[in-house]
């Protein structure tokens, strides 16, 4: 579980990110969800972005994945989320 200050710190690292997975019309098939895990193992941080056409709710979405991938929702705005799991062992994260 994230604390208030470590949410903050990955908010702001966040920023800069692009959304390296959207979700388009097909809405989460198991591709979208096996790409989301290739980028949080090789990423850590990861934002999602869910696309006009689809209409799948950003809410549900990012619950489904975070119980998925075991990972940890850090901020959800409009139509993105943003996703954290750090790594074991050289993590690009240092957390507060």
């Amino acid at each position: 579980m994230l604390t208030g200050k470590q949410k903050q710190y990955l908010k702001s690292e966040a920023v800069s990110l692009p959304a390296y997975v959207q979700i388009g019309k097909e809405g989460m098939t198991s591709s979208v969800v096996q790409s989301v895990e290739d980028v949080l193992l090789a990423r850590e941080l990861v934002k999602v972005k869910i696309n006009q056409n689809s209409d799948e709710d950003i809410r549900d979405t990012a619950s489904l994945l975070a119980e998925k991938l075991d990972c940890e929702i850090v901020q959800i705005i409009g139509r993105n989320c943003v996703l954290f799991k750090q790594k074991e062992k050289k993590s690009h994260y240092e957390l507060p």
